[in-house]
């Protein structure tokens, strides 16, 4: 990318398709390096510098064991001798998962406020900033899952081989906050109160999503509710490769793929046609 270059910010960028999946795959390095100097740069600074990224979902863990199983008593009902370990365990695919959509979301609406050098200056693909973020936040869900395997494999010495499977559980979700950083990083150029909204919402569908709670617990007429909620899908597939060691549901991952797919095709539209105004606002 040569810094001196300067371009025109009204052009129009291609925004089909088609165009999304050129632009990650003819940005690939670029994204690589952005993600990783965001990773580090996260952690620097500070003396165990990346060890950070795995002592704090290790203490969260112990976090939601002492809270939810010891000062609470709940238990998730999943029959046998269910321990506190194994409540905490369950709990923590959906911290996971959530994480992982919450660090995305919260983080796009001020990806282009705070890249105001690259809008106005220089030729530089605007459209992958959502993937570094996404890629920051993946890294971080690859520690935490790490760190929740390995305390399956200490406390009940046990290792699912479904879990390989993960990633693809999660692939319809990724699609989908991909679709939706897309639409909130245009959006937070124009409207900069989308910054404080987003934490809200993110905040919301922690509570709204069976992170604490299956969904079994619920009466039937608030289930249907609930599977409206994005998160519900992934969540409970994700426990069943994770946790309960069983194949997921792939006719309903299928689905969600499609949507997810859907929802990026429209994030990278809005965005590639909104784009040409974020010149005039900065």
């Amino acid at each position: 990318m040569n810094a001196g270059v300067y371009t025109n910010p009204h052009q129009a960028h291609p925004a089909s398709p088609v165009a999304m999946f050129k632009s990650i795959w003819h940005n690939r390095q670029l994204i690589w390096q952005m993600t990783r100097r965001d990773v580090v740069g996260r952690y620097r600074g500070s003396l165990m510098g990346l060890a950070w990224s795995f002592f704090n979902p290790v203490l969260m863990l112990f976090v939601y064991t002492f809270v939810f199983s010891v000062v609470f008593k709940a238990r998730w009902g999943v029959g046998g001798e269910e321990s506190r370990a194994d409540f905490a365990i369950i709990l923590f695919v959906g911290m996971i998962v959530h994480g992982l959509f919450a660090e995305c979301i919260n983080r796009a609406p001020g990806l282009i406020l705070s890249n105001v050098n690259y809008v106005k200056k220089v030729v530089f693909p605007l459209e992958i900033l959502p993937w570094v973020a996404l890629g920051s936040a993946l890294f971080n869900c690859l520690v935490s899952t790490f760190v929740l395997l390995l305390a399956q494999l200490l406390i009940n010495h046990v290792f699912h081989w479904h879990s390989i499977l993960f990633p693809l559980v999660l692939l319809p979700l990724i699609f989908a906050s991909m679709g939706f950083a897309w639409f909130l990083a245009s959006l937070g150029v124009f409207v900069r109160d989308i910054g404080q909204v987003t934490g809200i919402i993110t905040t919301v569908l922690m509570f709204m999503s069976p992170v604490f709670y299956p969904v079994s617990a619920l009466p039937d007429k608030y289930r249907a509710l609930l599977q409206i909620n994005p998160l519900t899908l992934i969540i409970e597939e994700s426990r069943k490769v994770l946790v309960f060691g069983t194949l997921p549901d792939w006719s309903a991952l299928s689905v969600a793929l499609l949507a997810g797919l859907g929802i990026a095709s429209a994030g990278f539209w809005w965005f590639q046609k909104t784009r040409k105004g974020f010149a005039d606002v900065l």
